[in-house]
């Protein structure tokens, strides 16, 4: 059998490994920090920080058409580069408007080098082991997700200064750039397209319905990932608790990643999403039910389970209904849909809490993600099955 674990594809992994890192080391202080640096209430801190993804959501499409029309290797580095340079502005902002500036035009390359790391990570994987790799290039956002968030809580908590998390979230960036420029890369005809642009050259038409769901996904995510901090300070009595939530989280990430890379390997794809979306549902219910450290700490633990399978299955799907020449598309879209429920998470789940309480948030999260449960199971699985070219 081929080999999985080549160079390359170990250094794209390393690389996308610090992408998360850098990412996920600032993103749960960040409500923290508006709200002590800056004085923002809950509204304004969902405003500020939904910008982000917003600008992340218009670049991948664009990012997919580029690493589809355009040396993937200059495409990438160009877009890590931005990446990481923009986390030097977060050391300058001294005012919100500044800040929310910066975090908003942050989003566009970390919207682009997601979408061309990860279509990067597919060229160098050897066919008969893409599926698989798939799941296993979701460890190293899921290794990132469990310790990053950790050293910036402890970080926080002993020192209690920002700007030292994000010296640290640019090193780390910085790193994966450097690694990502040794990576090589095979070499491949860059094919012009001469049809017209259309929107199946920005979004993979045949995916809206698995786009769909993923939004549904996000945006249930997004609800909880970003008030974590200011939810267990403030209702649990839990300041260092967001680290452990991640660390939890991400356990169950990784170990389902490691179950269902051996049923991608046999081509397992909707079973996988099947047993995923049922078990993370579960997670939501729990939070939203019980307002103690067994909700909070359970819910990381199922909805880990649960996305470990989602994630690489929902991607694989995406791949199998795309042509080769459009693999960038398909992951700009996967990552897209993601983006929109996220910002809506982040938008919504800020007001929900602003006027109602936390409650409302999370009882909300838990229904759209029924939501998209109901129609994953009522459509999408028997498109992809109708609609896969492999």
């Amino acid at each position: 059998m081929e080999k999985l674990w080549n160079s390359n594809y170990t250094k794209v992994w390393c690389a996308n490994f610090m992408i998360f890192f850098s990412f996920m080391i600032v993103t749960p202080l960040l409500p923290l920090y508006l709200s002590e640096t800056f004085q923002a209430d809950k509204d304004t801190i969902g405003f500020v920080l939904s910008g982000y993804t917003l600008t992340a959501l218009f670049a991948r499409p664009i990012a997919g058409y580029c690493v589809d029309s355009y040396p993937r290797r200059i495409v990438l580095l160009v877009c890590y580069f931005l990446f990481f340079a923009f986390f030097a502005g977060y050391l300058i902002a001294g005012t919100m408007t500044l800040f929310a500036v910066i975090r908003t035009l942050h989003g566009a390359p970390m919207g682009s080098v997601t979408v061309a790391n990860s279509t990067c990570a597919i060229d160098v994987l050897h066919p008969a082991r893409r599926a698989e790799g798939i799941g296993y290039y979701g460890l190293s956002n899921n290794l990132a997700t469990s310790i990053a968030p950790t050293i910036g809580l402890l970080v926080y908590e002993y020192i209690g200064n920002y700007n030292v998390i994000f010296i640290i979230a640019l090193c780390a960036a910085c790193l994966g750039f450097i690694i990502n420029a040794t990576v090589h890369f095979p070499t491949k005809e860059i094919v012009p397209n001469k049809d017209p642009l259309s929107l199946d050259r920005f979004f993979l038409r045949k995916g809206w319905s698995e786009g769909i769901v993923m939004s549904c996904i996000g945006l249930s995510y997004g609800v909880l990932s970003t008030y974590l901090a200011i939810y267990g300070k403030e209702e649990l009595g839990m300041t260092a608790g967001t680290g452990a939530w991640f660390a939890v989280l991400s356990c169950g990430l990784m170990l389902s990643r490691l179950i269902g890379a051996r049923s991608l390997r046999k081509g397992k794809i909707v079973e996988n999403v099947n047993h995923g979306i049922l078990i993370s549902v579960f997670g939501y219910l729990l939070f939203a039910l019980l307002k103690n450290p067994i909700g909070y700490y359970g819910a990381a633990i199922i909805i880990g389970l649960g996305n470990g399978h989602i994630w690489p299955g929902m991607q694989t799907m995406m791949i199998n209904l795309a042509p080769n020449n459009k693999r960038g598309t398909a992951n700009a879209t996967q990552l897209t849909s993601w983006d929109i429920g996220m910002g809506l998470g982040v938008f919504f789940g800020g007001m929900a809490i602003e006027y109602v309480n936390y409650s409302a948030a999370f009882w909300f999260a838990f229904a759209i993600n029924v939501i998209g449960v109901i129609f994953y199971f009522a459509y999408v699985k028997k498109h992809f099955i109708n609609n896969r070219l492999r």
